[in-house]
């Protein structure tokens, strides 16, 4: 049974990760007969936001415990994940992907990366084992796989101003549909769109499914 770990990033698609893409990557997986492992970085958010106003919020909020909402207080602080303990990794996307996982909300091309991230990323490359993005999430990856000169297919759909940054972080970008997924065999990487186009959860669903299906191809064989 693989093992694959879900790094989330908060909880709200506004400031931390998106519920319905982290949720029915979970779906997914179970179905798929994954053990899952739900992980996030032990850190203050970057900014906490009121998700009926989409307004900011005059709070403090904690990232690892605010991912334990989605993991039902099943979930390890990202320092204690290595590659060696799981077989693939996912990031559901949601702002707090380009927010508290990286910088790339603010900074775009020249964005930062949490170092727990980066690393876990660098050790997975590095073993040759998958890793998922989806939504916002493939910006993130790009900036550490284009640190490391590694120019990987990635999609985010067809937002212009997005792709360009992938691009200008050293990524392909593919245009996608958000019922499917792109995937580069060459470094073991898939993505999708997810609720950058999406309209709703079902075709959303779509677009997971076919990137958890290729991340389970990929652990076993």
């Amino acid at each position: 049974m693989p093992r694959v770990a879900v790094c989330l990033s908060g909880c709200g698609m506004l400031d931390g990760s998106e519920v319905h893409e982290a949720v029915l990557t979970l779906l997914a997986l179970d179905q798929a007969g994954a053990e899952i492992l739900c992980c996030a970085p032990y850190i203050s958010q970057t900014s906490v936001m009121n998700h009926l106003t989409a307004k900011p919020a005059d709070e403090k909020r904690d990232v690892l415990v605010e991912s334990a909402r989605i993991a039902r207080g099943r979930i390890k602080n990202l320092a204690e994940v290595h590659a060696n303990n799981i077989d693939a990794l996912i990031f559901p996307g949601g702002q707090g992907s380009a927010k508290n996982l990286s910088s790339f909300a603010i900074q775009g091309p020249d964005c930062r990366v949490n170092a727990d991230v980066e690393r876990l990323i660098g050790e997975m490359l590095a073993a040759g084992k998958p890793i998922g993005a989806i939504c916002i999430a493939p910006a993130m990856l790009a900036r550490v796989l284009g640190k490391q000169g590694i120019r990987a297919r990635l999609t985010i759909g067809s937002s212009a101003q997005t792709a360009a940054a992938i691009n200008a972080m050293g990524g392909e970008h593919i245009e996608c549909a958000c019922t499917d997924a792109v995937a580069d065999e060459t470094h073991r990487i898939v993505s999708t769109p997810a609720y950058m186009l999406a309209k709703g959860p079902a075709e959303m669903y779509e677009g997971v499914r076919k990137l958890v299906d290729q991340i389970m191809k990929w652990t076993q064989g």
